[in-house]
């Protein structure tokens, strides 16, 4: 795994080459974001670093005494998403060390990782690509997933079965997106095509391994 940055997706439009020809793109804001803990096998049993985003009040509702206490140790202010990468190397890293969107360049290839988007309840045909029964002819199965029992032996449902539930909200990585351009003044990513998930969502930028 590489060291990569956290940033916000702020949506998609369209921009032109010198071609004339339209690239859709994704516009991602991020922060520079702060090394807030350093792991290693000695201390952890595995290499890694820490990383804070979107720096808070010390007084923020949300932070909780533990959690003020993490930051305190580093002399840190505190911060409300912290992401782990695990790396083979340490040794270059240091606490309050920040990485922003100059650790790119513009034709990078990259991955991408977020939340897709919630769906709700959805049904077996949708979630799990059911086929509906026939609509005529007396028929009373359309859309629903008709028996989920085994008969009399073993006479219950097999766990693990497909069933109607929650849609979407699922952790999705792209590889291989294509950096159009950045904007160092307002920390702003142009990403060739699209990426997981809807306005607003945290999503995780890294170099393509």
């Amino acid at each position: 795994m590489t060291l990569g940055i956290l940033g916000k997706k702020i949506g998609m439009t369209q921009i032109f080459d010198e071609k004339g020809n339209i690239i859709p793109v994704t516009i991602v804001k991020s922060e520079p974001c702060v090394v807030t803990q350093i792991k290693s096998i000695t201390t952890c049993g595995y290499n890694a670093i820490q990383i804070g985003y979107q720096e808070l009040n010390t007084t923020h509702k949300s932070l909780t005494k533990p959690r003020l206490g993490h930051f305190n140790k580093v002399n840190l202010p505190p911060f409300r998403y912290l992401k782990e990468f695990k790396l083979s190397d340490i040794t270059t890293y240091e606490i309050g060390q920040k990485f922003s969107v100059e650790m790119f360049e513009i034709g990078q290839l990259i991955s991408v990782s977020g939340l897709s988007i919630g769906k709700g309840n959805g049904g077996n045909i949708k979630r799990n690509n059911f086929v509906r029964g026939a609509m005529t002819h007396g028929s009373k199965h359309h859309r629903l997933q008709g028996s989920i029992g085994s008969g009399t032996t073993p006479g219950r449902v097999i766990p693990g079965k497909k069933m109607p539930g929650r849609l979407g909200t699922d952790k999705c990585t792209i590889k291989g997106l294509q950096i159009v351009s950045i904007d160092k003044n307002e920390n702003l990513l142009i990403i060739k095509g699209s990426i997981p998930g809807k306005a607003g969502n945290l999503i995780t930028i890294q170099s393509k391994t």
